[in-house]
């Protein structure tokens, strides 16, 4: 073979021949010298595609921050941007991605106007004043009316458990029952696959009744549930009471029976307060016991005390009442601010136009504050906590045209919101357009929380 002579060729350093179907290279270094042969077809392979980046011009650490900090009412829509946004923006790598990058956690509104077999909950996102509509549990053609049910979340995952509701095959009709029905709903699901599932029913059907999620270390856990009863809202005179207490494995799939309350309660609140290395479920507030006025009507006797059990021991403990006689009929809407590092939540009730704080020392209920915009007596309002605020939901008052009673207004339902910080004791406002046909009736909506 001829080659041809290469001019200023120096040692350690390569020179190329080329042949018909491959490269002679000639490699010297400063101890000897060698000719490689490099196939032409190893050449003609073209090097591999760097990938994309999420966002042009910057790094896909910076990009991959942004984009886990978009509000999830935005997530489904951003998807089809691109593949890699597809990607990442699946809620099974976004959550735990979440939590790896210590992102601070983001809490959003489930709120549930009305039976969710009818009409889908919705997911509301304050910091972007958005909504995001949920697929509505499975209809029955023989059950109807479903109310006094308890949603709440575990990690991703949300429930709705039992509630009271009425059964067209029974007899009399009109007459309220129990559920033991049990639904969940994975969130970290992809939009096409979100759907509820059906789990094993309650041991004991009941609405209206303490709950509380338990988190497990291994990212599992178990839902407490205590009393409850059959009574709906329709029919505030009729329905039972019980005391019966059980939980629900998530590992096992699994409800298991408890110890039971001290006596029937109904109606009542739960949350769980960690004390040390103990974690304690309350119940407070609630109805057992009856009696009748004039001898014919039934009222409700509504209890002013609260009931500890201590998830270790598995006992239960009385605490006395928190407020006298006189000083108000029943317990307002409950709800609880979180703690940090294990300590006490902040419990606060919403008592017509004030909200109050428990103070556990006294057992007694103190004024915290007053709302800013007063709420009629005769109207009803929704009470969450919520990214360490206290929020008060209510209607817009909608000016229309009395002359024509067919005319609809031309505005959209507005729900208006009071948030209250209970660290800087400081109120701000905000109103957001619902993507509902009729006002909210807090009476029977329902409402929790759940972290993404």
């Amino acid at each position: 073979m001829d080659v041809d002579v290469v001019w200023g060729w120096s040692p350690s350093s390569s020179i190329d021949l080329l042949t018909t179907e491959s490269v002679l290279r000639l490699e010297s270094s400063s101890d000897d010298l060698r000719l490689v042969r490099v196939e032409l077809s190893r050449l003609a392979e073209p090097p591999p595609a760097r990938p994309r980046p999420l966002i042009p011009g910057l790094p896909d650490d910076l990009a991959a921050v942004i984009l886990a900090s978009l509000p999830y009412s935005h997530q489904a829509r951003l998807r089809a941007t691109s593949r890699s946004w597809n990607a990442f923006l699946a809620p099974s790598f976004l959550l735990p991605l979440r939590r790896r990058l210590r992102l601070p956690p983001r809490q959003l509104l489930c709120l549930f106007p009305a039976d969710p077999s009818l009409a889908p909950p919705y997911l509301f996102d304050p910091a972007a004043a958005a909504w995001a509509p949920l697929p509505p549990l499975p209809c029955s053609p023989h059950l109807y009316g479903l109310s006094n049910f308890v949603p709440v979340s575990l990690g991703p995952h949300l429930y709705v458990l039992g509630g009271s509701h009425f059964d067209a095959r029974s007899y009399p009709l009109g007459h309220p029952t129990a559920s033991a029905a049990a639904h969940r709903l994975d969130l970290s699901a992809p939009p096409s696959l979100l759907a509820w599932h059906r789990l094993p029913d309650m041991l004991s059907p009941r609405g209206s009744f303490a709950c509380a999620p338990v988190p497990g270390g291994g990212g599992g856990g178990c839902i407490i549930v205590a009393g409850g009863g059959s009574r709906h809202s329709m029919f505030p005179s009729e329905g039972s009471r019980m005391s019966s207490v059980e939980w629900y494995d998530v590992d096992s799939g699994e409800w298991k029976m408890g110890e039971g309350l001290p006596r029937y309660r109904a109606g009542c609140v739960g949350f769980l307060v960690p004390r040390g290395e103990e974690r304690e479920f309350w119940v407070m507030g609630g109805y057992g016991d009856y009696r009748t006025v004039s001898g014919v009507v039934p009222a409700d006797v509504y209890y002013r005390d609260a009931v500890v059990l201590g998830m270790r021991s598995g006992k239960w403990r009385e605490v006395g009442e928190m407020w006298e006689e006189g000083e108000r009929r029943k317990l307002g809407s409950v709800v609880v601010v979180d703690g940090e590092d294990w300590q006490a939540p902040g419990i606060f009730m919403l008592d017509r136009n004030d909200i109050l704080r428990y103070d556990f020392a006294l057992n007694r209920w103190l004024k915290e504050s007053s709302l800013r915009r007063k709420v009629p007596a005769d109207e009803r309002c929704g009470f969450i906590a919520m990214n360490g605020e206290l929020y008060v939901l209510t209607n817009a008052i909608q000016i229309t045209d009395g002359s024509d009673p067919r005319r609809l207004p031309k505005k959209r339902l507005t729900l208006e919101i009071q948030m209250y910080n209970p660290d800087k004791r400081k109120w701000r406002f905000l109103t957001s357009n619902t993507p509902f046909h009729q006002p909210i009736h807090f009476k029977t909506a329902v409402a929790c929380t759940i972290g993404l």
